[in-house]
């Protein structure tokens, strides 16, 4: 018989059963909420998707707000639920504007959900999440944030920005595993989600999920996998041990030192550095480059620069700085390897004077 060797990969134990409401509560300090916080199975777009399918039904009403793709999916999954959406689409490269949320929202009809991303990892766009909170809780309004890239990497404080349900997912900015997720949800948003007929018996469904909690937070709903569960645990650990205002200041500089690298190489960023993320820069290509032509110039040199998307088509490309790669090596490589490609490309770039620049700003 041929002996495959053994993996122990595939012998993983179990996750104790007792152990996924300490992750929950670990998760709960991290988003500085009191509240239930749940365990998704899934990578966070699977997340997002419960939120809209448990929300959406005929009758309910939503401003949706949108700076990137993922904004535009989550009003897609809420209308085929039945839900009647409107989408308020920020201008290319910018957030959404408060007094264009304030007017949309008593523009009317009533509506009953506010959703939005807070930091887009597609972009590089902040959006300002306490002033966007504040006009939507003015007018009673439940409020979904996609907090997926934004958590670890800003403030992110669910109770006290009344958050209804917040859903985050720990590979981005936290530099833990894709395959799970977790959401907060507030009582108001479990009134919402509960209210007649509410998916069950779906991965879907977080209707499921609250029986979880109801039933003393044991055994997940569906078979777990070991393997993502321990490692979340493994990443928890290491933002507990660096503490997660550090985290946020990592990537902070990381963001700066980016921003300053890039100024000194003499290419501008996309986003307004007032209404940036700390996750990921996206700068805009001369208009005689291809996104394709840069990527692959700099991947040669062993730099891993993607393509940027945003609400409208542009020519973007991403310098990503999130979670382990916000450090000064990944910032350095990062644009480095971009005015190398512009070189290649026969654009100038002044590559000294932003390797400079970084170790200054990593100096200070």
């Amino acid at each position: 018989m041929f002996d495959l060797g053994w993996n122990p990969l595939l012998g993983a134990p179990l996750y104790p059963a007792e152990r996924y409401a300490m992750l929950a509560d670990r998760i709960g300090r991290i988003l500085r909420c009191r509240g239930d916080v749940v365990l998704v199975q899934a990578e966070a777009v699977v997340a997002l998707e419960a939120v809209a399918v448990s929300l959406a039904r005929p009758g309910l009403s939503a401003l949706n707000l949108v700076t990137s793709p993922y904004g535009g999916w989550f009003g897609q999954w809420l209308r085929r639920g039945g839900a009647t959406v409107r989408n308020l689409v920020a201008e290319s490269g910018l957030p959404i504007e408060i007094d264009a949320v304030a007017k949309a929202l008593d523009a009317g009809p009533h509506i009953d959900v506010l959703a939005v991303v807070h930091a887009e990892s597609a972009s590089g766009i902040l959006n300002p999440l306490p002033e966007i909170l504040a006009v939507a809780h003015a007018r009673g309004i439940a409020t979904v944030v996609d907090a997926v890239a934004s958590v670890g990497g800003h403030r992110l404080e669910v109770d006290d920005l009344g958050i209804d349900i917040a859903v985050i997912g720990p590979q981005k900015a936290l530099g833990g595993p894709a395959g799970v997720s977790a959401l907060s949800v507030s009582q108001r948003a479990w009134d919402l989600v509960l209210k007649g007929g509410a998916p069950r018996d779906s991965i879907l469904s977080l209707a499921d999920l609250k029986r979880w909690i109801d039933d003393g937070r044991r055994i997940l709903p569906g078979t777990p996998a070991p393997l993502e569960f321990f490692a979340l645990e493994a990443a928890l650990d290491r933002i507990e041990a660096e503490g997660l205002e550090n985290v946020i200041a990592r990537h902070a500089l990381a963001a700066s030192a980016t921003w300053a690298g890039l100024a000194a190489l003499g290419a501008p960023a996309w986003v307004p550095a007032a209404t940036a993320s700390n996750l990921v820069t996206a700068v805009p290509l001369p208009e005689v480059l291809e996104p394709a032509s840069v990527i692959a110039a700099a991947g040669r040199l062993g730099v891993e620069l993607t393509e940027a998307v945003g609400t409208a088509p542009a020519r973007l490309v991403r310098l990503n700085h999130t979670g382990p790669r916000a450090a000064f090596q990944t910032v350095l490589s990062n644009v480095v390897g971009y005015g190398a490609a512009l070189r290649q490309t026969g654009r100038p770039a002044d590559i000294a004077a932003a390797a400079e620049a970084i170790a200054a700003a990593y100096g200070r």
